[in-house]
């Protein structure tokens, strides 16, 4: 199904072909649940097919198969019997990955690499990168995506062409949504993720985990349920999803405290907790959460941090600071 919200996008590449004025290496950066993948999928598969890019991206997408296209992404290894996802992007995959660009292109159209999410790339990857940016190899196309520039090294997004995919409009973003599964309680899901359509696809069968955690911290405001216990709870949660909800929370009060329409990102706190809080802390506060979800997974203590962080909320803020994570 095409993702209608990426219309410019495909306007985009198709005014750059025609112009022969493809970028050698671009960055797609917004929100989880966009489309960057799918618009960095469709435009690898239409780069070495030589489309017109006439087309949109689709939903879902696939790795194009293609003995010049590689993507990039976090790897997997095995710990006690478990398979789990590798926090950072290494150097020597940036190292396998330009020594393959140096190669002759099998169908002579050229080379593709994606490299997602391209914030996990450690600081000896970028480096590395870097040198391949500076000095391409051949008719080579970079696609780097991320869902923030935070942990991107300037000298990385200089040396790209940068463009930013946004959500959808509400009404565009349901339409697509109710024509992609018409049966879908589909607005508290898409107001739950931002308002970002796949996302809200990926969320919908975590409202019932949504609706758990908007319970323990109403009782949590209300001084019903402590803060370690409520952490213990969160703590076996993905820490992405919890700190996802968390920054919509601090960024609807926020919206709430200054008037400015808290109802469309689908939160709102009681004004009797509104009051306790001290709302010069919530920047600070959320602040604190974006550097959070800006840390690789394992680098901190999830229990611990969670303990942490409602415990300030319990005392109102009072005690927040920025630098103290």
């Amino acid at each position: 199904m095409e993702i209608t919200w990426l219309k410019n996008f495909s306007e985009l590449c198709r005014s750059q072909t025609r112009q022969n004025r493809i970028p050698h290496a671009l960055l797609l950066v917004g929100p989880a649940g966009v489309g960057k993948r799918n618009a960095a999928a469709w435009m690898a598969s239409q780069f070495l097919s030589g489309g017109n890019y006439d087309s949109l991206p689709e939903h879902p997408f696939s790795i194009p198969e293609h003995a010049d296209m590689h993507w990039v992404t976090l790897l997997e290894s095995e710990d006690k019997g478990k398979t789990k996802q590798k926090s950072q992007i290494g150097v020597d995959q940036i190292r396998a990955l330009s020594a393959e660009l140096a190669l002759t292109s099998y169908s002579g159209k050229g080379k593709v690499v994606v490299i997602e999410p391209a914030s996990a790339m450690n600081l000896n990857a970028s480096n590395s990168l870097l040198k391949t940016l500076e000095e391409p190899s051949g008719n080579a196309l970079l696609i780097l995506v991320a869902d923030s520039v935070a942990r991107l090294p300037a000298t990385i997004m200089s040396r790209c062409q940068r463009f930013n995919i946004l959500p959808p409009t509400e009404t565009e973003g349901l339409d697509w949504l109710n024509r992609l599964r018409p049966s879908g309680d589909w607005l508290p899901a898409l107001r739950a993720a931002g308002m970002a359509p796949l996302a809200a696809v990926d969320g919908i069968e975590r409202l019932d985990a949504r609706d758990a955690i908007s319970r323990d911290f109403a009782a949590l405001a209300s001084r019903r349920v402590t803060p370690l216990k409520v952490a213990a709870q969160w703590a076996k949660l993905e820490p992405e999803f919890v700190f996802g909800w968390l920054c919509k929370l601090v960024q609807a009060s926020i919206h709430q405290a200054t008037g400015s329409g808290a109802e469309q990102i689908g939160f709102r706190l009681d004004k009797s907790v509104l009051q306790r809080i001290d709302r010069r802390n919530l920047f600070c506060y959320l602040d604190k959460l974006n550097r959070l979800r800006n840390q690789p997974t394992g680098s901190y203590n999830v229990l611990v941090t969670l303990e942490s962080l409602l415990i300030d909320w319990a005392n109102g803020l009072a005690d927040v600071e920025f630098d103290k994570v």
